[in-house]
């Protein structure tokens, strides 16, 4: 149309243009290699202005194979340049030949003969180089159909494993039927008696004493929280100077007051239970996790985000050790109070080996900024064992670095916003200490093949992965590590079905 693009036909069109082309141009090709050579004149049968035809249109269809060949042989890559350039050659040279012949049809039998010997000369050369080349041209078309088979493949493939992931991270993500249970009946216990629970616990001062250890756990699931305390205290050698900061979603509260009013903390420790609605200072205004939430630009549990803001959760708190939900506590973890942090704000046990987990694995290095400012080799760390100090987190702006970030991954640019660790990597960027890697050994949610040795010499082994020991996909070889801190005395987990 008059103005638009010029008319393209289809991939589809294309190629069956192409295989009817090769089919017509496969069996020309035949019927001249059938044909046998042009006799000498004395011995042809047809008379001069026949023959001269003939020849004529022999050379005219062999001009018109090469030019297809030449066609196909600049699609090749560039080792085929020469072979293109020889066929485009004859079939210039056979065309012109052509065109002389046609010319010299009026001229006498002994004047056209030095004509009529290098057109046959010529057609016999390319009868050569089109039957040597013949071979090469289908292997290379056989090549480029497997080629395209395996791509296509490929990307089966791919889309498979993403399916696959999704679909993983959605079964981890969700609620299973028995946790779900496990809420309701101590939401139900708590309504069949509203004048136990009507009152909130008193705060104890303990939980804000700086001397004490302090750990802060960010969960809705009130079960694997109570391991996490029940094996850190079993483990502990004075549990009465450990202090356990539980926040949860508004919602799941009540079922943790239920739960530790039941079943009480062991051997002194002491528990805070927290609703993040709790803390006035977050609000859309201040934290940006909450204005991309409220305007459904994200889709994040804020649970996950909560981490990020721990000094104006304890105020009065100079050090405090991240414990995630899914971890189980097998030594004594007194001893993180002691490490020395070198001024940084965040000790941590790395995972980088080889060239594996380094930040280009997290973040999406063809953005500007995250060029500008990272590493692509440095090595990624990971949460669940976080030791955190408090006052060099408030002397560097952790939390308003954070926000920027936050804000300038709005769009999802700059790392997968389903993920809470590209975040830290960046707010705590050259700000990490490693920790001896006894402290936190990780993987026990989706590596079945970690030493007996190396779990047994942990302080805190890690369920991180898809495989939750709460699961019925755990796996088995590493559950019971986690079973044998479960509080089976509680009569809820048996009418809930679960699988302990």
């Amino acid at each position: 149309m008059a103005g638009g693009r010029p008319f393209r036909p289809s991939a589809p069109r294309r190629a069956a243009f192409a295989g009817l082309l090769t089919l017509l141009l496969l069996a020309s090709l035949a019927f001249l290699l059938s044909s046998p050579p042009a006799a000498a004149s004395s011995r042809s049968p047809l008379s001069p202005p026949s023959r001269l035809a003939a020849i004529r249109r022999h050379a005219a269809d062999h001009a018109a194979v090469l030019a297809a060949y030449a066609a196909h042989a600049r699609k090749l890559k560039e080792a085929s340049a020469a072979q293109s350039l020889s066929f485009s050659a004859l079939s210039s040279d056979l065309s012109a030949l052509s065109s002389r012949l046609a010319a010299h049809q009026s001229l006498p039998e002994d004047a056209r003969r030095p004509l009529e010997k290098e057109a046959r000369d010529r057609i016999k050369f390319a009868r050569l180089l089109a039957a040597d080349s013949k071979e090469g041209f289908d292997t290379q078309a056989k090549i480029q159909k497997l080629s395209d088979t395996v791509f296509a493949v490929g990307e089966h493939l791919a889309r498979s494993r993403r399916a696959g992931r999704m679909s993983s991270r959605i079964a981890a993500g969700s609620t299973p039927k028995s946790l779900h249970c496990l809420a309701m009946r101590l939401l139900e216990a708590r309504l069949a008696r509203p004048s136990a629970f009507a009152h909130d616990p008193d705060p104890s001062p303990a939980f804000h004493d700086p001397a004490l250890y302090h750990y802060a756990i960010f969960s809705d699931n009130v079960l694997a929280a109570s391991v996490v305390i029940t094996s850190a205290t079993r483990a502990a050698a004075d549990p009465s100077r450990h202090v356990f900061h539980v926040v949860t979603a508004p919602m799941y509260l009540p079922a943790f007051r239920v739960w530790f009013a039941r079943r009480p903390p062991p051997l002194g420790v002491h528990v805070q239970l927290i609703a993040y609605s709790d803390f006035p200072f977050l609000n859309a205004s201040f934290s940006p996790v909450l204005r991309q939430i409220d305007t459904g630009k994200r889709d994040v549990a804020l649970v996950d985000y909560l981490r990020f803001y721990l000094p104006e959760m304890f105020p009065a708190l100079h050090r405090v050790v991240l414990l995630e939900d899914d971890v189980v506590v097998q030594k004594d973890l007194a001893g993180l109070w002691h490490v020395d942090l070198d001024g940084k704000v965040n000790g941590a046990v790395e995972m980088c080996f080889g060239g594996f987990r380094r930040y280009r694995k997290y973040l999406n290095f063809t953005q500007d900024i995250v060029r500008e400012r990272f590493n692509p080799t440095a090595c990624a760390w990971e949460y669940g064992v976080n030791v955190f100090d408090l006052q060099a987190w408030r002397r560097d702006g952790c939390t308003e670095l954070f926000h920027q970030y936050m804000d300038l991954n709005e769009d999802g640019e700059l790392w997968d916003p389903t993920s809470v660790l590209p975040a830290g990597l960046m707010a705590f960027y050259g700000n990490t200490k490693p920790l001896d890697k006894s402290w936190h050994v990780m993987g026990l949610g989706y590596n079945p093949s970690i030493s007996p040795e190396v779990i047994r010499g942990a302080a805190v082994i890690h369920f991180n992965g898809n495989m939750k020991p709460w699961l019925d996909v755990a796996f088995n070889q590493y559950k019971a590590l986690w079973t044998k801190h479960v509080d089976t005395e509680m009569e809820f987990l048996t009418l809930c079905n679960f699988g302990l």
